[in-house]
């Protein structure tokens, strides 16, 4: 199992606003190997973690980051960017939307904010906490923001002590370009 850059980035932000957590309802969409959703549920939130159902192999990876961690009772789902699920549907109210790197593939950002403008109607309260890696100068995902009318946040990462080569004693995320945005519903006068 292997803790991507980013994921190191959005637990530090966790991490240093843990006290705030308690009581949170918190789902990771592409959680992977889980660390920012298991340091939300060791923080006291309460915690879903998910990834795509295509994926048997990630949701394991869920699974076993929870034992790993002492965390049995944190439910591991499959949800799927873009497809309308029974599991999508069924969803208990949410806080905090976690998505750490989950803009990887320019193919994927739609169907990512699809998702998450669904569940953000559905929690109008709620928000999307994201960490991601610049790749490409030419990867946006601003059009898709305002077409889902969606406001973004940039949350620096100095911030939270997170703009250093190495975090938590690890080697990420090492001389990566990592940045953090928040991201919410837009009210209807675009702010």
């Amino acid at each position: 199992m292997h803790a991507w850059p980013c994921a190191v980035v959005l637990a530090q932000y966790l991490w240093v606003h843990r006290r705030s957590l308690p009581g949170k309802r918190v789902l990771e969409i592409g959680a992977g190997v889980s660390l920012p959703g298991v340091v939300a549920a060791k923080c006291g939130a309460e915690v879903i973690l998910s990834d795509s159902e295509e994926l048997p192999q990630c949701l394991r990876n869920c699974r076993r980051s929870c034992l790993m961690n002492d965390l049995p009772h944190v439910p591991v789902i499959g949800l799927t960017w873009g497809r309308v699920s029974p599991q999508l549907l069924s969803l208990a109210p949410v806080d905090v939307i976690l998505g750490s790197d989950v803009f990887f593939d320019p193919e994927d950002f739609e169907d990512i904010l699809t998702t998450v403008y669904f569940l953000l109607e559905k929690n109008p309260r709620a928000q999307f906490w994201t960490t991601y890696q610049v790749r490409s100068a030419d990867w946006s995902i601003e059009a898709l923001l305002c077409k889902w009318k969606l406001k973004t946040i940039h949350v620096p990462l100095h911030s939270f002590s997170a703009d250093k080569e190495h975090l938590a004693g690890s080697p990420l995320p090492g001389r990566h370009t990592i940045e953090m945005m928040i991201i919410s519903l837009a009210r209807s006068d675009g702010t």
